[in-house]
């Protein structure tokens, strides 16, 4: 049989019912359009990133175009932040104070940007950036101000939570002292740094107040002042350079007296004077009546968590008695670290602490972060009181009845490693 006519082969096969080549698309809901849009920025700026590696310059950039394609990015502060560490690390400035500005007026609220925005301010911006800079300052003292007290870390007392408000708001009025300064505002400068000093005594208020009154011609107050900074230079509190303080101190003097006869006695008795104004707060009596090292419940530093002794019963145990500002302690701290890594795997024979008999306590966490020893760390508690330690470094070991058997004063590197270790093992062996 042949092949059919067209017109059968038509009926054959029809032609396919009429409508649009492409059925419509479905249009995406706005909470899919978002999602959508949220998914593209974080590509972009997860490209953004990757392209720059380690190139600090490139992420600057890479960041910067980011934000001309998405200005209201809701990942800003994070990438305001990261511009921030870059141009400073490039040195670029008047970059990292725009955009740490820029962190603020996103989180006004924020201590910690608004306490950078000053901190770059002060040093690389002109008048009306200090002037911003003082509305900064202020701002961060009304927020710590009215930091509610049951707002402190469970771990804190109140009186250390007052304590620690008050050394906050004493160091803004110094940085605001500062600012007005450079503004050429004396009396604004004045009243902070007396309400500096007055919360905290500390020595660069002093050395402020002192270059004021000099200022203004008043060479009796600047003396004194200049005296004043000087005696505390050396506190925890200040942060004055002791030689600089000391020419500006003996300036003052000439200028006054012609010489610099009776100088040293005059900083004498204002030393006197500075030793009864700036009183240590005294430390909570801790374990107070205890007999035995084993009933003694010491904190752990930095955070203060307990640590009872009781846990290591039945244990040698090594301790090194040490404080910040001993140099002989700084020295000593790696050998007693050796001493602790030979002991390693022996911890159910032996305990290594490290206790820390500094006054002033705030000392410890950053020296801790700085030297971040593997030993645990202890703050004494009464337990070098009960132990008769009384000079730095001391290390003594208590046997596993809690008695004396070893103990050694001051820093030797001549043997001390060695004689340590035998006097470990033979408390272990009894």
């Amino acid at each position: 049989m042949g092949p059919l006519p067209a017109h059968s082969q038509e009926k054959q096969d029809p032609d396919p019912p009429a409508g649009p080549a492409n059925p419509p698309v479905k249009p995406l809901s706005p909470k899919q359009s978002t999602a959508q849009a949220q998914a593209l920025e974080q590509q972009d700026l997860q490209k953004a990133i990757e392209q720059a590696g380690n190139d600090r310059a490139a992420m600057m950039r890479n960041l910067l175009e980011f934000l001309k394609k998405y200005p209201r990015s809701a990942q800003r502060t994070q990438i305001y932040r990261a511009i921030v560490e870059s141009s400073v690390q490039l040195r670029d400035f008047p970059t990292a104070t725009e955009y740490a500005e820029r962190m603020v007026a996103l989180n006004p609220e924020d201590l910690s940007v608004n306490l950078l925005s000053v901190q770059l301010l002060e040093r690389y911006g002109d008048a009306s950036g200090w002037r911003r800079a003082v509305s900064y300052c202020t701002r961060v003292l009304e927020i710590i101000r009215r930091e509610p007290v049951k707002d402190k870390s469970p771990r804190q007392s109140t009186e250390q939570f007052e304590k620690d408000k008050q050394r906050d708001v004493a160091s803004i009025l110094l940085v605001r002292g500062r600012l007005y300064q450079k503004l050429n505002e004396p009396q604004n400068a004045q009243k902070d740094f007396e309400g500096s000093y007055g919360m905290v005594p500390a020595s660069a208020a002093a050395e402020h107040l002192g270059e004021l009154a000099e200022i203004r011609k008043d060479l009796p107050t600047a003396i004194h002042e200049y005296a004043l900074a000087f005696a505390l230079a050396d506190s925890a509190q200040g942060s004055a350079s002791r030689p600089e303080v000391r020419r500006k101190l003996g300036n003052a003097w000439r200028l006054a007296h012609g010489s610099e006869d009776g100088l040293g006695d005059y900083v004498l008795r204002v030393c006197d004077e500075a030793a009864t104004t700036v009183v240590p707060n005294p430390k909570p009596a801790r374990n107070k009546g205890l007999k035995d090292p084993m009933e003694f419940v010491m904190r752990k530093a930095p955070d203060g968590s307990p640590f009872a002794l009781a846990d290591t019963k039945g244990k040698v145990l090594v301790l090194n008695f040490w404080a910040t500002w001993c140099g002989p302690c700084r020295e000593w701290e790696p050998h007693f670290e050796k001493v602790s890594g030979h002991f390693l795997g022996r911890e159910k024979e032996v305990v290594f602490l490290e206790v820390n008999c500094d006054e002033d306590e705030a000392l410890v966490p950053p020296y801790l972060a700085e030297e971040k020893p593997r030993t645990p760390v202890v703050f004494a508690d009464g337990l070098d009181e009960l132990l008769h330690v009384s000079s730095f470094p001391t290390t003594l070991i208590l046997s596993r009845t809690g008695k004396i058997a070893y103990r050694a004063e001051g820093f030797d590197p001549e043997g001390r490693d060695q004689t340590l270790i035998d006097a470990i093992e033979g408390a272990i062996i009894h």
